[in-house]
């Protein structure tokens, strides 16, 4: 079959262009010419029988060029094992666990000091072993994986109520309008937010989850693998390759991320991104005492990394100033700030009289300071002279009455000296450019924490970031109206201090604390809570967002289990459930049906501890339910959720 395809032969070709799918796999599209992608279909056919996980990447991580480690050249990308798959990344947890029961006969010392007991069910967790599906091999599990996704749950929060959604607002491009908050897993539903999104995100802010060398307390991406940075880098590559697909022309993307993976980070974006449109690294100090933890320093800070989706049309703005300082620095009248600028006689070899004759010529003020270009009482004459010397004024009579208000007069001993007012975009804060070094005191880890311990009575999340920084970032890259993402949402400090700005936001979580911290949190911004950042932009609360879910592939058999009435029915469904849905990886099957569903003891427990035992069983976060198959009665989704569903991806009649 390889001579046959290496030939190009005809009958092959023709073959693989009469299958729809096949055509999709192998053959590329180049100006309306159908291209075939030989090295895709050898590759296919010599690893045909390897598992999805295969990877044609070394096991190794490095800089590469073509396929050979980076020796000595300009383009390199980063190489390393699992690159061309995709990671679905299935957390359901912080610690990316999963609940599982299982009947102990026995138990040891170590098991009983956790609370396990014997000849009973005991709950217990265990790490998430996640699929690589590999880019060629598993291009039909990657296609269903990537489609999008049915949306239920759908909840509109604002000021006066929660309640049922029931619509979405659209500009005049049929943009949605809302604000969204999205549990489930953020590879999925970015795939299905494209549809929507793309090219309409002017800022993407994300603190995913960090990479370190060496387990530590704060490592949140616990995925089972033999690699654990190229399981990063893969979880990390698959997500922003869809990301740079929402970004507007102008749009910009900032990362947070930690000494240990900034490096491999970086190379990776270059390689999404182009290098041509890395912006800048930008050093955010969270810790000024410093950790006294780490090995040789004491670490102060983290990286911000900033990239442009089009570093030619990228726009950034300044940061207004907040320095006491800074602001002394700066004058009001009756336009706005400003201070003193550029002595207005001009300087340089182009100033002198005889170069600019009609830049020579009078101009009057009185002690009240006042400017003018006519002769009057009590006005004293100021001519553009240095040193003796006859110069010339740096603007034209005609500019100075423009400008009759931007002139600022100063005054000492007899002698007058006049400049021009230096002002900020009128009805603005003075600003200043954004440095590399982002400090400021408010941007500490422990700002964050006591935020949210604030808001919630309690240290409800670990590490988030203080709404200071997310606020200067959004400040830096955006305007009102437009939309912020944050697809690692976490304690929803991002769509908060988005809400209080007035800027559309999109956030996506996957995390079970979504509800009970993310949402709580904006409902909270909506009735005007005082923390953060609300004093420095006046907030008084208001405005709204809509909640939705995607649908899990496994809900329906869930709401079944609980709607069962006896421990006969619940046994008798468990045929229906091993052999139509998806069941955690380890669960022993035969000898669940065969002793621990017989045993006494099962029997014995009550009918809703059964039901958890059996909804436990389930694999919630791996597969969800495809919009094509929303009307599948086996899914059992509320119409008014297919609905919406519908509207949101535009498929209303």
């Amino acid at each position: 079959m390889i001579d046959y395809a290496e030939k190009y032969d005809q009958k092959l070709l023709s073959s693989l262009l009469n299958n729809p799918k096949l055509k999709q796999q192998f053959f590329i599209n180049v100006d309306e010419t159908l291209v075939f992608k030989l090295n895709n279909f050898r590759f296919f056919l010599e690893e045909n029988k390897i598992n999805n996980s295969y990877t044609q990447f070394k096991n190794r991580i490095g800089l590469t060029s073509g396929q050979k480690f980076f020796k000595n050249c300009n383009d390199v990308v980063l190489d390393f094992p699992y690159k061309d798959c995709v990671l679905a990344g299935g957390q359901s947890s912080e610690e990316g666990t999963d609940v599982i029961f299982e009947y102990d006969e026995k138990v040891t010392k170590t098991d009983e000091k956790k609370g396990y007991k014997a000849n009973t069910f005991n709950q217990k967790s265990q790490k998430r072993q996640e699929i690589f599906f590999n880019n060629v091999l598993a291009a039909d599990e990657i296609d269903r994986l990537f489609d999008n996704k049915a949306l239920i749950s759908w909840k509109k929060f604002s000021a006066d109520s929660e309640e049922k959604s029931t619509a979405f607002h659209r500009n005049e491009q049929g943009i949605i309008t809302d604000n969204l908050i999205i549990k489930g897993n953020n590879l999925l539903a970015l795939h299905s937010l494209k549809s929507e999104f793309a090219g309409q995100v002017k800022l993407i802010y994300i603190d995913p989850p960090y990479y370190f060398k060496e387990k530590k307390p704060t490592d949140t991406f616990a995925y089972n693998s033999n690699f654990h940075l190229s399981t990063w880098l893969t979880f990390m590559k698959n997500r922003l390759e869809v990301a740079t697909e929402f970004l507007k022309d102008d749009g910009v993307i900032f990362i947070s991320i930690d000494e240990d993976g900034m490096a491999y980070l970086k190379v990776l974006m270059d390689e999404i991104f182009g290098r041509e449109n890395f912006v800048n690294t930008l050093t955010a100090v969270m810790n000024l005492k410093g950790n006294q933890d780490q090995f040789a320093f004491a670490g102060t800070h983290e990286y911000i990394l900033c990239f442009a989706k089009n570093k030619e049309k990228a726009k950034f703005y300044n940061l207004p100033i907040d320095d006491v300082e800074e602001l002394d620095k700066w004058q009001k009248d009756e336009i706005g700030f400003y201070k003193q600028g550029a002595n207005l006689k001009a300087t340089g070899t182009n100033a002198p009289r005889y170069k600019r004759p009609n830049l020579f010529y009078p101009i009057y003020v009185n002690e009240n300071l006042e400017v003018s270009l006519e002769k009057k009482d009590g006005f004293a004459e100021i001519l553009p002279v240095t040193d003796g010397q006859e110069m010339s004024w740096r603007w034209s009579k005609s500019a100075v009455i423009k400008n009759i208000n931007d002139i600022i007069v100063l005054k000492n001993n007899e002698t007058f000296s006049l400049y021009k007012k230096q002002r900020p975009d009128v009805g603005e804060l003075p600003s200043k450019k954004p440095k590399t070094l982002f400090y400021k005191p408010e941007y500490s880890s422990g700002n964050g924490t006591n935020q949210i311990k604030n808001l919630f009575n309690d240290k409800v999340f670990s590490f988030p970031k203080p709404e200071e920084i997310i606020k200067d970032i959004i400040q830096i890259s955006t305007q009102e109206n437009d939309i912020v993402l944050d697809f690692h949402l976490g304690s929803g400090t991002t769509a908060a201090v988005a809400h209080k700005m007035k800027r559309q936001y999109i956030g996506v979580e996957q995390m079970d604390y979504i509800e009970t911290i993310a949402v709580e949190r904006l409902k909270k911004v909506i009735a005007g809570e005082q923390g953060g950042i609300s004093k420095a932009v006046n907030w008084q609360g208001g405005g709204e967002f809509i909640y939705c879910e995607l649908a899990q592939f496994n809900q329906a058999v869930k709401n079944q289990i609980k709607n069962v009435n006896s421990y006969e029915e619940l046994t008798a469904y468990f045929d229906e459930i091993y052999n139509n849905y998806f069941l955690h990886y380890n669960i022993a099957t035969k000898n669940f049906i065969e002793k621990q569903i017989q045993s006494e003891q099962f029997k014995a427990l009550y009918l809703d501890e059964q039901k958890a035992i059996f909804c436990a069983m389930l694999d919630n976060n791996q597969l969800y339910v495809n919009q094509s198959e929303i009307d599948d009665e086996q899914f059992a989704i509320d119409e008014q959720d297919k609905v919406l569903s519908k509207a949101f991806y535009g498929e209303c009649e």
